[in-house]
């Protein structure tokens, strides 16, 4: 890890930068799938799998027969950790339900809000060198909970044309509807558009590459919602010397076996703890069965020695990370003050990949600094807010007025007389 001790302001952005391409070096490539997909539909997302994946399947959807063979498949150790995390996931978030709003503005006018579930909804699951089936349970539980009628799931084929039999049990476990052996940008196209066997989904949720990112954001030009813009995974973390350094290094490599293009970075006002988490990181990563992927994100990622907390807290902020872990003496001071982040643990005993499996929280946040902006998915991701009203007679009458007058000052007649016509009934 490149280190930087006391860096001036004016250099923040650069070395703050996010090793991913630009939106124009992919837009490109995915133009001409997501044309392709619209009009070829199934052949052309069969096509693509042969092409990226290297394999041709005669059937993309994931029939029943695969799917109860791959819940024989999954050790019971797994399945019984799975459920846990599972139960926490759903504790979590069934809190989160919030009752109707209403109330009377005044008499007679009668305003109120209430929540329904988005009806068809699209999960996007990476399966390249990780698959991630806990992204699942972040997921559909809360799709679920909404009350989501249709949970649409695509996920990459192996060479062998299978999906890893955890994907397939937890995506059964958490009332998926259908599963598809689809990934990459052909499968947010199959999502978007429809296909003879994928359905159109109203939105699209789920992580992946760079790809599959820009994929989802041009899915927004067809009428299509997404999640958030979440690419390639990061993680910063804060320490001094109460932190653990071991554990430090632990939760840096993490995050950084993810994918060659994940950053991670340690802000410190330690000098000595930075040195110490260089030697650990060195040390751990000899012993990481994903070293090479590891060990390239370690080339992007930072140790970083500011003067004080204020100055850290400034610099965190400007870069606005998807996960924020804090192990500082003054803990409270961050937890307090953070504007952007997007999921923060705190103390040496809360790894970050708690939040990825088992806590409760969920593991889809912003990533490249949409943390500024955007929030991590939770259950309210997965539904609408609709807004109701009721005006009684003597309600139009205390309104009516105020209503034709400012119609009338935006030049909207129309607008004045539906109201001019009800008070006149009145008289």
């Amino acid at each position: 890890m490149e280190r930087i001790d006391y860096p001036n302001k004016e250099s923040w952005k650069l070395i703050l930068e996010r090793p991913t391409e630009s939106v124009s070096d992919i837009e490109g490539v995915v133009d001409a799938i997501f044309s392709e997909v619209k009009e070829g539909g199934d052949e052309a997302i069969k096509a693509y799998t042969q092409k990226f994946d290297q394999v041709e399947l005669e059937s993309i959807l994931v029939g029943q027969n695969e799917i109860q063979d791959a819940l024989k498949e999954v050790p019971k150790q797994l399945q019984d950790a799975i459920s846990l995390a599972k139960n926490n996931i759903e504790k979590f978030h069934a809190a989160q339900k919030t009752e109707r709003v209403g109330m009377e503005t005044m008499p007679g006018v009668k305003c109120w809000q209430e929540k329904r579930p988005i009806q068809k909804i699209g999960l996007y699951i990476p399966g390249g060198t990780a698959p991630l089936f806990s992204t699942i349970l972040m997921l559909a539980v809360p799709a679920q909970l909404a009350g989501c009628n249709e949970i649409v799931l695509c996920t990459p084929p192996d060479k062998q044309g299978k999906i890893n039999p955890a994907i397939l049990y937890s995506a059964q476990l958490c009332g998926v509807t259908k599963i598809f052996k689809v990934g990459g940008i052909q499968a947010i196209a199959g999502m978007t558009f429809g296909t003879g066997s994928i359905p159109k989904v109203y939105k699209i949720f789920g992580p992946g590459n760079q790809y599959v990112t820009v994929a989802k954001q041009l899915a927004t030009k067809f009428g299509v919602a997404i999640d958030m813009p979440a690419g390639p995974s990061e993680l910063l973390v804060v320490a001094d010397d109460s932190a653990n350094a071991a554990f430090v290094a632990s939760d840096l490599l993490s995050q950084a076996e993810h994918g060659v293009d994940s950053q991670v970075i340690l802000v410190s006002t330690s000098d000595r703890l930075l040195t110490e988490v260089s030697a650990e990181i060195k040390e751990q990563l000899e012993a990481l069965p994903r070293k090479d992927i590891a060990q390239k994100s370690i080339a992007n990622s930072k140790l970083i020695l500011l003067r004080n907390d204020e100055q850290a807290l400034e610099l965190i902020d400007e870069y606005g990370p998807e996960h924020f872990i804090v192990c500082m003496e003054n803990e409270e001071f961050y937890t307090r003050n953070v504007s952007n982040a997007g999921s923060v643990f705190i103390g040496n005993y809360t790894p970050e990949s708690a939040g990825d499996y088992a806590s409760g929280t969920n593991h889809t946040l912003p990533t490249n600094g949409y943390a500024k902006q955007y929030s991590g998915v939770n259950l309210d991701s997965f539904m609408k807010s609709m807004t109701f009203q009721k005006i009684s007679a003597e309600g139009i009458q205390q309104i009516g007025g105020a209503i034709e007058l400012m119609a009338e000052a935006e030049g909207l007649q129309a607008h004045k007389n539906a109201v001019t016509l009800r008070l006149n009934s009145l008289e």
